[in-house]
C-alpha cells in the first residue's frame, strides 16, 4: 500500500524570519487536522530561480512570495493571474500537477476581506478613497479599490513621481497629490489608507496632518506592529471607523492554503491570536 504525499508549502524571502505565515498557517493545519507542513525558506536572489523549480520535485504544492522576489517570480512562473500582471507582483504561487507553476497576486482580496469584516457598513461607491503611498503594497490596494467600485483614488506619496506613475498606469480616476498638501485628501475621503511603512515600530511616525478627517469615515493602516497606529489612533478619536492591518495579512492568506491544502480556513479570532503568538 503507498501512502499518500505529505503536501509541503511555505513562505519565501529574504529575511524571513519575521514573517507571522508560518504561525498562521501552521493553525490552519492543526485546527482543521491537514498532515502537512508550512516552512519558512530564507532564500538569495541569486537562488531564486534554482530554488522555486526544486520545491514541486521535494514535495511542495506552493508557497508564499514576499520582499524581494515578488516581481521576480512571475518571470519564473508558466502562468499569472490577470490581477498579479496588475498590480505587478505576485505572492502566492501553486504547483500546479501538469507540472506548470501557477503565480497570482491575493494581496487586494486580503485587503478588500478585511475592510469588510471590519467595516461592514463601508460602501466602495460612496466617495473617494484617499491613499497614503505608491509602493507595491499601494499598487494592489488600487487595483482591488477600483474594481470594487470606488469612483476617486486620491494619492500621495512622498516621491511623487511614484505616485504618477501609478496615475499613469491604472488612469483618470487617480488624482495625485504633492506630499506636503497629502494632508487635504482626507477632507474628501470617505476611505483612508495608509500603504507605507510610516508609523510601524522601528519607523518614523506619521507627519500627514490628520485634522481633515471626516467622522464616520473609514480608516485602516496596513502597518500591524503596533495593532494601534497613531494614525488609527487619532482617526479613533475622531469619530472614524478604523480597521487594523492583521486582518489583510490573515485575508490574503486565504486563497493559498485552500489551493494546496484543500481546505478553505476561516478568520476568526483564534486566527488572530494564532497570528498575534
Amino acid at each position: 500500500m503507498t501512502l499518500p504525499k505529505i503536501p509541503l508549502a511555505g513562505v519565501i524571502g529574504s529575511p524571513i524570519a519575521h514573517s507571522k505565515s508560518p504561525q498562521l498557517q501552521g493553525h490552519w493545519l492543526k485546527t482543521y487536522g491537514i498532515s502537512g507542513y508550512y516552512i519558512p525558506m530564507d532564500v538569495s536572489v541569486q537562488d531564486l530561480e534554482t530554488v522555486v523549480r526544486s520545491l514541486p520535485k521535494m514535495g511542495f504544492v506552493g508557497v508564499n512570495v514576499t520582499i524581494p522576489h515578488k516581481e521576480a517570480v512571475m518571470t519564473i512562473a508558466d502562468l499569472v493571474t490577470d490581477r498579479a500582471i496588475l498590480i505587478g507582483a505576485a505572492n502566492t504561487l501553486i504547483f500546479r500537477k501538469d507540472g506548470k507553476i501557477h503565480a497570482d497576486n491575493t494581496d487586494g482580496y486580503g485587503f478588500i476581506e478585511n475592510l469588510k469584516a471590519g467595516a461592514p457598513n463601508w460602501n466602495p461607491r460612496s466617495g473617494p478613497a484617499a491613499i497614503l503611498g505608491a509602493g507595491g503594497a499601494a499598487r494592489a490596494v488600487i487595483a482591488s479599490l477600483l474594481d470594487a467600485g470606488v469612483p476617486e483614488i486620491l494619492l500621495s506619496n512622498r516621491t511623487r513621481v511614484r505616485a504618477d506613475k501609478l496615475k499613469s498606469d491604472f488612469g483618470s480616476r487617480i488624482r495625485v497629490y504633492d506630499w506636503v498638501q497629502a494632508g487635504n485628501m482626507l477632507d474628501h475621503a470617505h476611505l483612508v489608507v495608509n500603504t507605507t511603512s510610516l508609523g510601524m515600530i522601528g519607523k518614523s511616525e506619521m507627519r500627514v496632518p490628520l485634522d481633515g478627517l471626516q467622522p464616520g469615515a473609514v480608516v485602516t493602516d496596513l502597518v500591524y506592529a503596533p495593532l494601534k497606529t497613531r494614525l488609527l489612533e487619532t482617526a479613533e478619536q475622531m469619530g472614524c471607523v478604523t480597521v487594523d492591518g492583521l486582518g489583510m495579512l490573515l485575508h490574503q492568506a486565504v486563497p493559498g492554503f485552500e489551493r494546496w491544502f484543500g481546505k478553505r480556513p476561516e478568520v476568526d479570532r483564534a486566527t488572530r491570536a494564532a497570528a498575534l503568538r
